[in-house]
């Protein structure tokens, strides 16, 4: 597939705001069982700002992707059926209940303080629905066998959730908070899992039998087949648009790029935080994890092989 880079800051980028917002809330939860002092309402309001600015940017670079934008609204009036229309549902719904927890820690906004438990929890709900709904966007659609697993969902989700764990664990050590090793050590077991299971959808799809092959798409039952020319439709919108274009030996380059960029150099850098104290290890992980998170989904989307590219096998 073609990677839509207005599709992958769409993805990265809500991923760490989701993860941003739950970390707040299992910090503040940890404060309630005495794990560390309680966060001050100002951290606090100023990070729900920064997640909801995450969201905000996903939400604005996801425009980018869209052939007529002023119809936007017409994609959230399939929800039955269509897991994009849900996902259009549940991220402003998610927003709404980011701002309402950032103005409860606000002295204006104390009348939302006895309801603060109940925002957080549909907050919760509303930023577990998101993953669910972004990754299935992909898991559902059984023809591009690369997505087809419930691996893209966990991904989607422990990636996402480890980015913004990373995020929360900088800005509690630029100001000195205790909650920044909890912040740090969740964030290190996120990101270790997110290792194994984006490792295990590798494997998975390393090992792929693909179901259309070559003479299933033409119909012709011979045990060689060889396409040697593209004909006069290499050029076409199919070309560009399910194809990424691009050598195997930069796909390969790019793989390996993610691997260090998403999960070795984070857990270099949070490991390196938590054992000298120093603000700018902790700073330079989640910067030099959303680097990678990039990398990873161009790769996510290249790595799908779209059966039509077997109509055009001697340009894909």
């Amino acid at each position: 597939m073609h990677p839509a880079i207005s599709v992958i800051l769409l993805t990265t980028l809500i991923g760490a705001g989701q993860g941003l917002f739950l970390a707040l809330l299992a910090g503040e939860l940890g404060a309630r069982f005495g794990a560390w002092a309680a966060l001050p309402d100002a951290f606090v309001a100023r990070a729900a700002a920064l997640a909801l600015a995450l969201l905000v940017a996903g939400l604005a670079a996801s425009f980018f992707h869209l052939g007529r934008p002023l119809r936007a609204w017409r994609s959230a009036s399939q929800w039955r059926t269509s897991w994009l229309s849900r996902e259009v549902i549940a991220l402003p719904a998610l927003m709404g209940f980011v701002v309402l927890y950032g103005a409860a820690h606000f002295e204006a906004g104390a009348m939302l303080r006895p309801y603060l438990a109940w925002i957080g929890l549909a907050g919760a709900a509303a930023c577990i629905a998101l993953y669910v709904c972004t990754g299935m966007i992909y898991a559902c659609l059984r023809f591009l066998q690369e997505w087809a697993t419930p691996l893209t969902v966990l991904n989607f989700t422990l990636l996402g959730a480890a980015s913004g764990f990373s995020i929360a664990a900088a800005l509690a050590r630029v100001d000195g908070l205790g909650a920044s090793t909890g912040f740090a050590l969740a964030a290190l077991a996120l990101t270790a899992l997110g290792l194994l299971g984006r490792t295990a959808a590798l494997l998975r799809n390393a090992r792929l039998r693909h179901k259309s092959t070559l003479a299933t798409a033409i119909g012709i039952k011979h045990p060689r087949i060889e396409q040697r020319a593209a004909g006069f439709l290499g050029g076409s919108f199919n070309t560009r648009e399910f194809f990424h274009g691009r050598p195997q030996a930069f796909v390969r380059a790019v793989k390996w790029s993610f691997l260090g960029g998403a999960f070795a150099a984070p857990l270099l850098l949070l490991g390196a935080g938590l054992g000298q104290g120093a603000a700018i290890w902790f700073v330079a992980a989640p910067l030099v994890q959303w680097g990678g998170l990039l990398l990873e989904r161009w790769y996510f989307f290249a790595e799908a092989n779209h059966p039509q590219n077997l109509y055009y096998g001697a340009i894909a």
